[in-house]
């Protein structure tokens, strides 16, 4: 264990109100090292140094903490655009209880995921390989879900139609953004208004040297129309507005 990253990690933590065991920094500090490893040869973040991959990547996942209780929380939650298992596996990590789905559209990405997961024994966690618009299609999925959260950079149009098919009414969906977001949310609240979300909540913070970021909450106050999502490739390429 790396006694730099392990004072990073606590005090990064310490800062959203979060504390550690010493198994949590040890999964953390592996996980660190499987994603660096890898992305040697596969393509997982641009974000590598140690200090960045701690702020930026593990605390910035875990700020969810700050618009949802998620101690002892056994909420069912998909992360849509996992990528390398941001924000899913830090809060598998920090919150066993929760029960979460990793969704990602590279089957690479997922082995690597499905291998993290192997690694640091954690449980009630899958790792798919798939694309938004046909989970969110499916009778096992759609609507299954107490919240979706991503930290995908598609606009949030997009997002909401790759996001608020999965969740049940009642539940929602946090969005995870950085700069200045609120002329695009202005530009969403129709399409998220057709999915049968609302916008509850922006709420933001900045994490060290890491600039503005924004959590978006719309809650599911409605069925999503069968219609959506529509198929494969059309809400990246005619976001509803």
């Amino acid at each position: 264990m790396d006694k730099q990253f392990k004072e990073w990690m606590e005090l990064g933590t310490k800062n959203i109100g979060i504390s550690l065991t010493e198994r949590q920094i040890d999964q953390f500090y592996r996980y660190y090292e499987m994603l660096i490893e890898t992305n040697k040869v596969m393509n997982l973040t641009a974000i590598t140094e140690m200090k960045d991959v701690v702020t930026k990547h593990f605390v910035d996942s875990l700020a969810l903490v700050k618009v949802m209780k998620l101690e002892n929380s056994v909420a069912k939650i998909i992360d849509v655009g996992t990528g390398a298992g941001f924000p899913g596996i830090p809060l598998k990590i920090v919150f066993p209880d929760l029960k979460i789905t990793l969704l990602d559209s590279l089957n690479k990405r997922v082995k690597f995921l499905q291998s993290v997961i192997n690694e640091l024994e954690l449980e009630e966690i899958e790792a798919l390989h798939g694309r938004a618009e046909d989970f969110g299609s499916h009778g096992d999925y759609r609507e299954m879900y107490d919240y979706c959260v991503s930290r995908a950079v598609a606009n949030l149009s997009t997002l909401s139609e790759y996001c608020l098919p999965f969740i049940k009414v009642g539940g929602a969906f946090v969005s995870y953004k950085s700069g200045n977001i609120e002329e695009e949310l202005r530009q969403a609240q129709k399409a998220i208004k057709e999915l049968g979300g609302s916008v509850r909540d922006l709420v933001k913070f900045s994490l060290e040297e890491e600039g503005e970021r924004s959590f978006v909450i719309i809650e599911k106050k409605a069925p999503t129309k069968k219609k959506y999502p529509r198929k494969a490739g059309l809400p990246s390429k005619e976001p509803l507005n």
